[in-house]
């Protein structure tokens, strides 16, 4: 009798193996699924960046990961404070585009959608090293897409980056 196995460790079948590790070294990575599938950044001139910094006596964060589908239309995924320090170890609720409110964004061809009281997700801090400039965590939220009215679910976000002032 004669056997064989398929060792397939190289290619994960399973989406979330796909995402970059969860890591808190400034590795400068962003991953997440988008409805199921994988999604990373990657082409166009900026796919991925992060900036936070104090600003007239208040917090700003911004995390964007950008990608071109199959049709070279432009995906964007991101994550903001307006007024809002980030804390490590903090879980913030994902709500509307709004003074001291943590929110997220999708957006598909620059027509976009934030976070509402309504379809809202979270985020958490894992590592905030003001020192090397670095943040990490997790993340997830729904959001209306602005197009076709449909729920986007965007789950098992992490991101590990060296941000900019």
């Amino acid at each position: 009798m004669l056997t064989s196995c398929n060792n397939d460790d190289d290619h994960p079948t399973n989406p979330v193996d796909q995402l970059p590790a969860a890591t808190q070294t400034g590795e400068n990575t962003f991953g997440c699924l988008l409805d199921g599938e994988v999604f990373l950044p990657s082409g166009g001139t900026n796919p991925l960046d992060c900036v936070y910094q104090f600003v007239d006596g208040g917090y700003y964060f911004a995390l964007q990961g950008n990608k071109r589908d199959s049709n070279n239309n432009l995906i964007n995924i991101s994550i903001g404070t307006i007024n809002s320090q980030l804390i490590e170890g903090e879980i913030f609720q994902l709500l509307e585009n709004q003074d001291g409110n943590v929110t997220a964004r999708y957006s598909f061809n620059s027509i976009f959608n934030y976070t509402t009281q309504i379809y809202t997700g979270e985020l958490e801090i894992t590592k905030l090293d003001e020192t090397n400039q670095i943040v990490s965590g997790t993340f997830w939220f729904d959001v209306e897409d602005p197009i076709s009215g449909e729920i986007r679910e965007i789950r098992e976000g992490r991101f590990d980056m060296q941000y900019t002032l």
